[in-house]
């Protein structure tokens, strides 16, 4: 039975051949996503009806998609989040929910370093005074001897307090639950969310969402923080109210900020407006190296899912584009 395999993701195969290769080479029916944007819920059912298995980025499937896709048997998710599927759901009707959690550690976790590093040496806020003609210097701090917490001690967690021990932060963590192995071998402090924020210069979030987890960073949490310290968060925008850490910034009780990820993308709220803040565009996985890993996983799952051979393509074809 030939499968039909619908890949919803914006782009794909945009550095490698290697993800389609894969696909072609196995025999199944591909259809891509035309519309090149994040689909809602219609556009997933009108492109995605007669669909086997979808390779997904972070759309929405709820009960009413689930409902349309008769044939749906398998989502192969193309990263690690799946908080935008009804797992609940899934289950019920036995679809099997695939992802790719390994390839997203690296990049995200040198994405973090990278916006601790640009806010500690204020590295945009001196390029922007730079562009408007303006030669002036301020200070910034190292990260040695610095306090940095870190919540969620999960893979990236995990991996971003391995990196900032090795650079000589004094490293905290908050976790549900803790991996005691790992923490046999790191020099990281478990704290509670609250003694934990009251003790860093420097909070990273690393924080999935589910139902287990009721982690949110609100006025109250930001209010506890020191005065000066910086927030990062890499994670999900639904874990931070976004207004209460505007209002922390201009009084002047948060030294900055720099997110990657947020309540509700395109972001175009107040933040923007601030010079100690670093806003991305949900890029910390958006690595060439990274994409091709990730695609080429959600590809391999879901054929083997299927039970579909397959055929890793040349070497040659590994390159990127």
């Amino acid at each position: 039975m030939r499968r039909n395999i619908f890949i919803t993701l914006q782009s794909f195969a945009e550095y490698s051949d290697v993800p389609l290769l894969l696909l072609k080479n196995a025999g199944v029916s591909i259809r891509l996503n035309t519309r090149k944007h994040r689909l809602n819920q219609s556009e997933i059912i009108e492109l995605g009806e007669d669909s086997d298995g979808i390779i997904a980025g972070v759309e929405p499937y709820d009960k009413m998609v689930f409902n349309k896709l008769l044939r749906l048997k398998c989502i192969s998710r193309c990263g690690v989040g799946i908080d935008s599927i009804d797992l609940k759901e899934a289950e019920r009707r036995g679809i099997a929910i695939l992802n790719t959690p390994d390839v997203v550690v690296q990049p995200v976790a040198e994405m973090t370093i990278a916006m601790i590093f640009n806010l500690l040496r204020l590295l945009t806020y001196h390029t922007n005074l730079l562009k408007s003609g303006e030669w002036r210097k301020r200070a910034g701090h190292l990260l040695k001897g610095r306090k940095v917490g870190v919540v969620g001690l999960g893979r990236i967690g995990k991996r971003v307090a391995e990196i900032l021990g090795s650079l000589n932060a004094y490293v905290y963590g908050c976790d549900l639950k803790v991996d005691s192995e790992w923490l046999a071998g790191n020099n990281i402090k478990i704290l509670s969310i609250s003694e934990l924020l009251c003790e860093v210069d420097v909070l990273c979030l690393h924080v999935s969402v589910s139902t287990d987890n009721t982690f949110f960073l609100g006025k109250k949490e930001m209010a506890q923080l020191k005065k000066g310290a910086i927030i990062i968060n890499t994670s999900r925008g639904q874990i931070l109210d976004e207004g209460a850490l505007y209002e922390s910034l201009v009084s002047g009780h948060l030294g900055g900020a720099a997110l990657d990820v947020f309540g509700e993308e395109p972001y175009s709220g107040q933040l923007v407006e601030l010079d100690n803040v670093v806003l991305t565009p949900h890029i910390s996985t958006l690595t060439k190296e990274s994409r091709i890993e990730m695609e080429t996983q959600a590809v391999e799952n879901i054929l083997e899912y299927f039970d579909v051979p397959y055929e890793c393509p040349p070497l040659l074809n590994m390159n990127q584009k």
